[in-house]
């Protein structure tokens, strides 16, 4: 099989989609892998690497799409590449479908089959492909969370961990999975005072065994959320619902009600955001303020710290790359519920249940 690496083209991407060794592994086993030129180059890996692996080397993004009949990315196809992709080509990234309709709109009219890391599911129902890059996020929330809370970058003017005599911050994170695990993780070894909100009771009980003493479970409902929000100083947004658009769980009338100079980091702002007034941002222009609450919405959180998050994603994503090169995709999809889940769109429909409830209106 022919498989192609492009290089990303989102915005402040610095991720690339497979690691040199990937590449060899692919060859090794009797598989072309067209690399285009530069593509880990924000993630440390330069094209030698590529090239001493067996890659073959393209300097044009549309050669790579054109030639190959496999194509692994990180980001969602950006619109200069949506124009590129065919009918029948496989597309084996993440998508997050739910948060674009012009996105998902695009890409049924292309025709491709969509396999999105996102929803792919393993047999024991956990999501190995979404879970190295929420580690990430999680960790990287309360990173930047506790940045954004310094005043020259319009926050309180908070040090979440305080110090003697001084009380710590308050961070609230709504959702208890891998996301607001690895924040709760970080918060609590700055010495914040944590608050993980959930549903899953189960997860709760799981959350106050291994914790520390400065981290509160509470069960998430509306006034239990607005009572805590009153008091945060940064708030992390970690709801998820695979394949699906994220819960808005904070309404622009609750965002009157918290402290000026408050944080909001939305994680989830990749599948469309758990506050109302979230709109996804970028790297290189994080933040906006509404109410005096300032507004952490970056939508590629990871791929700022491009080698850390490549090495993650591609330890996890490269056993299915394998698997797919190497047999007939349409019988894998068949024959194996892990790519079913991934499986998003194919033939021009979607179909995957979470997106169509998405785009159901």
């Amino acid at each position: 099989m022919i498989v192609g690496v492009p290089r990303e083209t989102k915005p402040d991407e610095y991720r690339v989609a497979m690691l040199p060794v990937g590449v060899r592994l692919l060859v090794e086993a009797g598989h072309r892998v067209l690399v285009e030129r530069s593509a880990g180059a924000g993630s440390g890996y330069g094209d030698e690497d590529y090239r001493n692996a067996g890659a073959e080397l393209i300097d044009d993004a549309a050669e790579v799409f054109s030639q190959s009949e496999l194509i692994i990315k990180v980001k969602e196809p950006q619109p200069d590449e949506i124009g590129l992709l065919r009918r029948g080509q496989t597309i084996f990234t993440y998508f997050h479908f739910a948060a674009s309709r012009e996105l998902t709109e695009r890409c049924l009219n292309a025709g491709i089959t969509a396999l999105a890391y996102e929803t792919l599911t393993d047999h024991h129902g956990r999501l190995p492909l979404l879970t190295p890059m929420s580690e990430v996020a999680g960790r990287m929330s309360i990173q930047e969370g506790a940045k954004y809370l310094e005043r020259p970058l319009m926050g309180r003017g908070i040090l979440l961990g305080g110090v003697t005599g001084v009380e710590p911050g308050k961070v609230l994170i709504l959702g208890g999975g891998v996301v607001g695990f690895n924040a709760a993780r970080v918060a609590a070894g700055l010495g914040a005072r944590v608050v993980v909100m959930d549903i899953n009771l189960d997860r709760l009980r799981y959350i106050d065994e291994v914790m520390p003493p400065n981290v509160e479970e509470i069960y998430s409902e509306p006034y239990a959320i607005a009572e805590h929000l009153g008091e945060a100083d940064l708030v992390i947004g970690a709801v998820l619902i695979p394949g699906g658009r994220a819960p808005r769980l904070i309404s622009a009338d609750m965002l009157k009600t918290m402290k000026p100079g408050a944080v909001i980091v939305d994680v989830g702002i990749d599948q469309g955001g758990c506050t109302e007034t979230s709109r996804v941002t970028t790297h290189s222009n994080p933040t906006y303020v509404i109410d005096d609450v300032v507004h952490y919405c970056v939508g590629n959180m990871p791929g700022a710290v491009g080698r850390t998050s490549t090495q993650a994603l591609c330890h996890a994503t490269q056993p299915y790359v394998l698997r797919l090169a190497g047999g007939d995709i349409e019988k894998l999809i068949q024959s194996d519920s892990a790519f079913r889940s991934a499986l998003n769109m194919k033939d021009g429909r979607i179909t995957h249940d979470a997106v169509a409830r998405a785009h159901a209106s």
